[in-house]
């Protein structure tokens, strides 16, 4: 019996040790065509390895396409782009069904074309400019990992994680993304502006020679076996019970909540973001080779978990409160 604990403890070990490889292997293969942004890249790295979907945020100019087309070269998966306008529509997404003539007898028969949203990582590129209904034609993809056309399910392939940016300062002519579509995002990550240092060499990139496309460092199978190695990495029982206090305490009307918090949030964070929080623990600590997830990795996960669930009231808003404000003070009591 204890060899074969030892020898469960071991392997454990071994596929941890993987993971942490993996990751070292993508910072460093990013770092050829990123400038900085280690940060994101992690936090992306780690809404794949939990097979989660991010939203990111940022002016433009901050490199958030290239940061997600590098990482799709370096992870070895297929690539796709959707460029979000107000005249796409929910096919230009997902595909159509094509009428073919056959010209052997002359019959005719349906064909399904595939459209971008078959690949696995997908560039949703400023995702607010298309009105809901072209919106919405991704959520059937993002939570079922399908499409559905002339009744028929068409599976997506594995792994399948959407990467959708949005610009914070155009608001323009703009849908903002329902609650319901933004909770199915993992993670929602805000990209700031770069360092002096870090512009400078930017610059010095990019207006010399061309640049090259990161090596792949791992492929589809290897995510595959990573994510499971994620879900596998244990929590301990008061790690789990902060994951799911740090999402009621945002709930007003909840027993948790503070008192505080009642006027400025309208509603909070439903269970999905308990389940973001531990998945995020466990993954950051994989990244990390660390053998379980810890309370610092929550608190670190806090903000891209939570921003794009907080709806906040009319008073808060009027005071010009934003959802890292709120989360801040929830993490400092």
């Amino acid at each position: 019996m204890a060899a074969h604990q030892t020898t469960t403890a071991t392997t454990a070990a071994a596929r941890l040790e993987e993971v942490a490889a993996l990751a070292d292997g993508v910072f460093q293969a990013m770092a050829s065509s990123v400038v900085g942004q280690r940060t994101v890249v992690r936090q992306l790295l780690a809404a794949i390895l939990c097979g989660g979907h991010c939203l990111l945020e940022g002016v433009p100019g901050l490199a958030k396409t290239l940061i997600v087309r590098s990482l799709a070269s370096t992870l070895g998966l297929s690539f796709g782009r959707i460029q979000f306008t107000p005249d796409l529509m929910p096919a230009d997404i997902t595909g159509t069904e094509v009428l073919e003539e056959h010209p052997g007898d002359g019959s005719r028969s349906f064909r399904f074309l595939r459209g971008p949203v078959f690949a696995q990582l997908l560039l949703a590129d400023e995702i607010n400019r298309a009105p809901p209904k072209t919106q919405s034609a991704l959520l059937e993809a993002m939570q079922e990992g399908q499409v559905t056309a002339g009744g028929r399910q068409h599976l997506l392939p594995e792994p399948f994680v959407a990467l959708a940016t949005q610009n914070p300062i155009e608001q323009e002519g703009t849908y903002p993304l329902p609650e319901g579509q933004l909770d199915r995002f993992l993670f929602m990550l805000r990209i700031d502006y770069p360092a002096a240092a870090e512009e400078l060499e930017i610059v010095r990139r990019t207006t010399g020679e061309a640049g090259h496309k990161p090596a792949a460092v791992a492929d589809a199978e290897t995510l595959l076996r990573a994510s499971q190695t994620v879900r596998a990495v244990p929590l301990a029982d008061h790690v789990m019970q902060a994951c799911v206090d740090l999402a009621r305490r945002t709930r007003p009307g909840d027993p948790l909540a503070p008192a505080w918090l009642e006027p400025l949030v309208a509603w909070g964070a439903g269970p999905r973001a308990s389940q973001a929080l531990a998945l995020a623990a466990k993954a950051t600590a994989a990244i990390e080779g660390r053998p379980c997830g810890e309370l610092r990795d929550v608190r670190d996960a806090a903000h891209a978990v939570l921003r794009h669930r907080l709806v906040l009231s009319f008073e808060a808003q009027t005071e010009r409160l934003t959802a890292d404000a709120i989360i801040d003070r929830l993490l400092e009591e």
